[in-house]
């Protein structure tokens, strides 16, 4: 199962960002173009990695730093034979929860009393260009202002690149939490979600969240990915609250740059 980013829906969504994409051999090679010094190289999770295309690429552009994010550790050892070594800074979050959704969907006890708590909140879909911009002002106002909210055209293109069922906006009604779903045809992701004090109270999340993965189940995707938990290779504090609650299997992501 190919990972989100190396589908043709994010090609489209990061050269709305404006990024470069060659696409050979269906692996996205991302260029970011800059003034003087330049370009930067990235790679994401790719099936297989091909060398001779990525330096072709370097060559191209004049490439002074590529950073390859393999998908499995066979492929760390082969990046560091090419004289890659281990980032201290990852990008992409360097490990997750999988859940099958080709089985019965079964929670712990603490995550069905959560649930039952979120049902009575009530959801709505982000639709119009107005919910959107709504949806934004919330996100805004709920997170502390260093943490990154994507500008409303960004959140335009995101749904955009993913039409239709391959994307679902949602949040609570008054807006006090919010979630985006994007998915490819097997893997569906939890891409990014906000919740206020308000909503953590509710456990509004809770609610967004179950009807996420009801949403992918119905689209017939075999693995919901929760893109991203608590890794101690790589501490980062906002990721503790994914940890305990669910037990499917871990997939272990690593981030590498030359």
């Amino acid at each position: 199962m190919h990972d989100i980013r190396q589908s043709k829906n994010y090609a489209n969504y990061l050269s709305s960002l404006g990024w470069k994409v060659e696409r050979i051999k269906e692996v996205n090679h991302l260029i970011k173009e800059l003034p003087i010094i330049g370009s930067v190289l990235k790679i994401q999770r790719p099936e297989k990695i091909n060398f001779i295309s990525m330096i072709r690429i370097i060559e191209k552009y004049r490439v002074f730093q590529t950073i390859i994010e393999p998908k499995n550790q066979n492929d760390a050892v082969s990046c560091m034979q090419y004289g890659f070594k281990l980032s201290k800074n990852p990008y992409l979050p360097t490990k997750t929860l999988h859940l099958n959704l080709t089985k019965p969907l079964k929670f712990n006890k603490e995550t069905r009393r959560c649930i039952k708590i979120g049902d009575r909140v009530k959801i709505k879909k982000v639709s119009s260009l107005s919910d959107l911009k709504e949806f934004r002002r919330a996100w805004k106002k709920s997170v502390k202002f260093t943490r990154f909210v994507p500008g409303t055209e960004q959140l335009i293109n995101l749904r955009k690149s993913f039409p239709g069922k391959y994307s679902l906006f949602i949040a609570s009604h008054n807006i006090n939490a919010g979630a985006i779903f994007i998915r490819t045809k097997d893997i569906a992701y939890y891409w990014q979600a906000f919740t206020s004090n308000e909503g953590r109270t509710s456990l509004s999340q809770y609610s967004l969240l179950y009807q996420g993965i009801l949403w992918a189940k119905k689209q017939g995707c075999k693995i919901f990915d929760f893109e991203g938990i608590f890794d101690p290779r790589f501490p980062n504090k906002s990721w503790l609250g994914f940890t305990p609650i669910f037990s499917p299997t871990f997939g272990d992501n690593a981030f590498y740059s030359h």
